[in-house]
């Protein structure tokens, strides 16, 4: 292929995303959680069971989520910037940035907006937000459940960095354990050694289809406090999450998505799916933890067809 071919194919997909967003209605708004106002978009207004997506982060935004909007030609696709970051408010006070206000802050939401019924997909450490809210809440009304590429357990998380760590050349590994070691990871040699990891196994490639979101900002300040300064170096408030002996809890039809070349490996991936009572995995070939924006279509595809059949499930 061409390397003007390669620069149209990813072109003309943007184009027609961003065509077919432009065509469904759109509402948005804010909603008063704990803490403060948190922003929220719905895209479409479709028949089907609306279907709630969680960011990662955290301390991100969910601007990417705008990808499954194609999806709203069947049902509406919301999306909203947790509280911190994004469109939503920027509260000072860090005693807000733990796991249990997120899950309230997530009900309190569903609750403004009439989400009597929803489907629930949640990507990284939306996943684990998705994962631990029903847990913590239940599922009553939860039609399905989509962990893309989740955070279930920060130890079973770093034991998989450290493997793909063990990948990388020996002086790549050496400048990241230098610095760790020393509390310099702020330095640019830290900095440089850990693009490595990212290119291999978070963003790994161009992106098929790209959102933008120039006036919603990720906040790195929470993503340091809560987990830490890189993927593959937990220090923060997330280092002894683990979910993994709760899984067996799950009662709602479940989708497990990963990528073929993701920090979120497929072997721990298809642990965790075992543990959920008929909970099914899908892993997207030769992709990273950046699944939704490099292979957009088979990812819609795969969603949307388990959203489906879990609707029809549900009313049988």
């Amino acid at each position: 292929m061409t390397g003007l071919a390669r620069f149209i194919g990813p072109l003309w997909a943007v184009l027609l995303a961003v065509s077919a967003s432009a065509q469904m209605p759109l509402q948005s708004g804010f909603v008063q959680v704990p803490g403060g106002p948190v922003w929220y978009e719905i895209a479409g207004d479709g028949p089907g069971v609306p279907l709630l997506t969680l960011h990662g982060g955290p301390g991100g935004t969910s601007c990417g989520s705008q990808l499954l909007y194609p999806l709203a030609d069947e049902r509406p696709v919301i999306r909203y910037d947790q509280l911190g970051s994004g469109r939503s408010g920027r509260p000072r006070d860090t005693s807000l940035w733990q796991r249990d206000r997120f899950v309230e802050a997530l009900d309190t939401l569903r609750r403004e907006l009439g989400l009597e019924r929803l489907h629930l997909q949640g990507h990284s450490w939306g996943g684990a937000l998705a994962a631990y809210y029903v847990l913590q809440k239940g599922t009553e009304g939860i039609v399905s459940l989509t962990l893309s590429s989740p955070l279930i357990s920060t130890p079973l998380w770093i034991r998989d960095a450290d493997a793909l760590r063990a990948t990388l050349p020996q002086a790549v590994q050496d400048t990241l354990d230098r610095h760790e070691a020393d509390g310099s990871t702020d330095h640019e040699d830290y900095v440089a050694a850990t693009e490595l990891f990212y290119s291999r196994f978070v963003s790994r490639g161009d992106p098929v289809e790209e959102s933008r979101c120039e006036d919603a900002p990720r906040n790195a300040r929470i993503y340091l406090q809560m987990w830490g300064p890189t993927e593959f170096h937990a220090t923060g408030s997330l280092r002894d999450f683990d979910l993994s002996s709760r899984l067996r809890e799950i009662d709602v039809p479940t989708l497990f998505i990963t990528g073929e070349h993701d920090e979120a490996r497929p072997e721990t991936i298809r642990a965790f799916a075992r543990d959920v009572p008929g909970a099914r995995v899908e892993v997207l070939p030769d992709v990273g933890h950046a699944s939704l924006s490099r292979a957009p279509q088979l990812y819609r595809d795969l969603l949307g067809q388990f959203l489906r059949e879990a609707e029809a499930l549900g009313a049988e």
